[in-house]
């Protein structure tokens, strides 16, 4: 899947450079929410390999990397579950700005059904992060 966007990605830049001229402000905002989309999809999925890797298969040893990320290292199936969710309320963010951008062709019941599924998305969100700081407290209260 990280091929599919590392691919993808230089030919959306090359039609974003190769239109930017001629192309009203808005579409240029869309093509760029684009990119940043694509981008995130990509951390997205580099952030589950590596995270996935370390937490089911084995330890990564941190001491012989030199440029690890803040994240490198510290996310456990909980955390990982948050980041995932996190990401995905942005790549919706993005999605629904897109179309809220594009109104004009978009109807007004699409636009109610994005709206509840981000809604749902951020409440999903906040209930797995909420979870989380219900399963830690009871880890440093002695629970588990």
């Amino acid at each position: 899947m990280l091929g599919v966007v590392v691919v993808k990605f230089p030919f959306k830049l090359w039609d974003l450079v190769q239109r930017a001229l001629i192309v009203d402000e808005a579409d240029l905002v869309l093509a760029i929410l684009s990119l940043v989309d694509l981008i995130m999809v990509a951390n997205l999925v580099v952030m589950v390999i590596i995270s996935g890797y370390e937490n089911f298969v084995s330890h990564i040893d941190e001491e012989s990397i030199n440029d690890k990320l803040a994240w490198f290292g510290k996310l456990d199936a909980g955390s990982l579950k948050i980041k995932l969710a996190s990401s995905i309320v942005a790549i919706s963010s993005i999605h629904l700005l897109q179309r809220f951008l594009e109104a004009n062709t978009v109807s007004n019941d699409k636009l109610y059904v994005l709206i509840v599924m981000h809604l749902a998305f951020v409440l999903s969100a906040l209930m797995l992060t909420y979870i989380d700081r219900l399963s830690a407290a009871k880890k440093v209260d002695g629970g588990d």
